[in-house]
């Protein structure tokens, strides 16, 4: 095993791990306003809606099946599954959803580089994210491809030891058992670790985010602005009767030296 990939595969997820950590901290901690998705929908909602379900869908269920596929142990899964098994599952599931994600990504990319006043209210970072995300997308397709020549399940077991590897803190162990695999499967891993390193300076910071606070916040009165409550006003009697106006009367002014009259 090189130092370099022992740097790469061994050291740099810490690293990664570590920035993603602290400066997520920092951020909602210093600039809690930012800490958002910034979502473009009011702006334009041409095929927003299909786009963003195809995408999150996809996601949603590629991100699950790394977390289950890598951490899972192999003495574990082989009660109910053998390698090659979970490694055919895999294929077939990721490569489903891995498309639909494809399919809502490209038509979000498309929708933000081509639409006017979204691209307007886009910053470098909105655009870097998801071209980043398109190639580890077109990665993981690409590993899937590189599978089909080796259908025994021995590149997965490798990979799922490489992840729980650097989950128990044993760097080492994880790069060697990485440093056996084709460079397809690096490059997915590499830029997947990438990911955490990204994540706290831009709009993928929503992904932890949730509306927790707000179950157990106290009740708020919503009023419309510049509008006073109904207050029912006082009923007059029947006898009622206006007070009569009072006249005013000039008064005097006291002389007090006579005027001469003229010569």
């Amino acid at each position: 095993m090189s130092d370099f990939n022992f740097l790469l595969f061994g050291v740099y997820p810490y690293i990664a791990l570590a920035i993603c950590l602290i400066g997520s901290w920092a951020r909602f901690d210093l600039s809690q306003y930012s800490w958002k998705a910034g979502s473009s929908q009011m702006l334009s909602n041409n095929r927003m809606r299909l786009a963003s379900n195809l995408f999150h869908v996809g996601i949603i269920f590629i991100l699950c099946g790394h977390f289950v596929g890598l951490l899972m142990p192999e003495a574990l899964y082989h009660h109910f599954i053998s390698s090659a098994d979970k490694q055919l599952l895999a294929m077939v599931s990721g490569g489903f959803f891995g498309i639909l994600c494809l399919i809502g990504l490209s038509i979000l990319i498309r929708r933000r580089l081509t639409d006017a006043r979204v691209r307007a209210t886009s910053n470098t970072s909105d655009i870097m994210i998801l071209f980043v995300l398109l190639a580890q997308l077109v990665l993981g397709l690409l590993t899937i491809v590189a599978s089909t020549g080796h259908m025994d399940g021995a590149v997965m077991v490798l990979l799922g030891n490489w992840a729980q590897g650097v989950v128990t803190l044993q760097p080492v162990a994880a790069a060697e058992a990485i440093a056996s695999v084709s460079l397809i499967y690096k490059l997915h891993v590499l830029l997947g670790v990438t990911l955490f390193v990204l994540f706290p300076f831009t709009r993928l910071v929503h992904i932890v985010s949730a509306p927790v606070w707000y179950l157990g916040r106290r009740y708020q009165i919503v009023r419309q602005k510049g509008v006073k409550p109904a207050v029912p006003r006082p009923q007059r009697p029947r006898t009622y009767e206006a007070p009569a106006r009072e006249t005013a009367v000039p008064t005097a002014v006291p002389a007090t030296a006579k005027s001469k009259a003229p010569v």
